[in-house]
């Protein structure tokens, strides 16, 4: 018999210190995260130096939890898996000296993962990931499509120019005056509103797969500074509404226009915004009476940040022979492709 794989995760790319124990890349025996929302909520966004602080304080905490809850000892572990980035600088450093401490303690391998790989293999908890497979990654930092013609191999065919579309998603909660972190406020007032504003539908050139949102941030910056000045009242709903109907327009039809010239065999959603209900529900209706693609989307628990989307990652790098060495660093703009 094969023997079982333990792979600890540890994630600390922003705001949120996790760490997991993933068995064979697909069961999840632990899953810890400790948000760190609440300390940032006033300031309307992660606070860099604050965040790093709260990782120091509560890495351990959490690293004990997830072994305990997981029912297992570091000495049963195989490896450690941890982000090496992108994300916050400070952030990443104490996930990644957490996870060198580990390995010199305990004599343990060390994986570096890239946090995008870890957002795609998510989808691995669901069911297996078949390739060749199209990704739509769509977080606050990063908006990509990102092909996969085999395991563990990546090419990014498309990405954003300017703001990603969770950034953007942000930025018009602040022009509703809704609180942070934006996003899920704009898709729930979305669902009881109407897409009666003309906004921009930013398609960029004829071939291309990248994004752009900044206009579309632009113009409903506009159009809430003039209907202001004209004495007109604004319907939050129906803005939150149009702003996501444009967003998730460009998303889902270069998406599409992707799987039908690529001729992948599964699609998987990835990243914090793939928790938006609006966009699960528009690929979930573009692809419905596609029967030759395989459409993956993860439950809201694996759409945000977690360690064990780093630990699955982990694993097929770590069964690939792929390894990290104890003077690894954090790299916030790690590349992909590159990884």
């Amino acid at each position: 018999m094969t023997k079982d794989v333990l792979i600890l995760g540890i994630e600390t790319s922003c705001d949120e210190t996790a760490a997991a124990v993933v068995k064979n890349g697909k069961e999840m025996l632990s899953n810890v995260v400790a948000s760190q929302i609440e300390s940032h909520k006033r300031f309307g966004g992660v606070v860099p130096e604050i965040a790093s602080r709260h990782h120091v304080e509560v890495m351990t905490l959490v690293v004990e939890e997830a072994l305990e809850k997981a029912n297992v000892t570091m000495e049963e572990i195989d490896a450690i898996a941890v982000t090496e980035g992108p994300g916050l600088v400070g952030a990443l450093l104490v996930g990644v000296n957490a996870a060198k401490a580990l390995a010199f303690a305990f004599q343990k391998p060390l994986v570096n993962v890239h946090h995008i790989a870890g957002h795609i293999y998510a989808n691995a908890f669901v069911k297996p990931l078949q390739f060749p497979l199209l990704s739509l990654v769509v977080s606050g930092g990063h908006t990509e499509l990102v092909y996969m013609p085999e395991d563990g191999v990546f090419e990014v065919i498309g990405e954003t120019r300017d703001d990603a579309a969770g950034e953007a998603y942000d930025k018009v909660a602040r022009i509703l005056s809704l609180p942070y972190p934006g996003g899920p406020h704009i898709d729930r007032m979305a669902a009881n509103g109407e897409d009666t504003y003309k906004l921009p539908r930013v398609w960029l050139e004829e071939d291309s797969y990248d994004f752009s949102f900044s206009g579309l941030k632009s113009a409903v910056i506009n159009l809430s500074h003039n209907m202001a000045q004209r004495g007109e009242e604004i319907q939050p709903e129906n803005l939150a509404a149009s702003f996501q109907a444009s967003v998730v327009e460009v998303l889902v039809g270069k998406t599409k226009r992707a799987v039908e010239e690529l001729g992948v065999k599964q699609l998987v959603l990835a990243g914090g915004v793939a928790a938006n209900r609006g966009l699960r529900q528009a690929i979930e209706d573009t692809f419905v009476d596609n029967e030759q693609l395989d459409v993956v989307i993860p439950p809201l628990s694996l759409c945000t940040d977690n360690a064990a989307m780093i630990a699955a990652a982990g694993t097929v790098l770590y069964q690939q022979g792929k390894r990290g060495k104890m003077d690894m660093n954090a790299h916030p703009n790690l590349d992909l492709e590159q990884f």
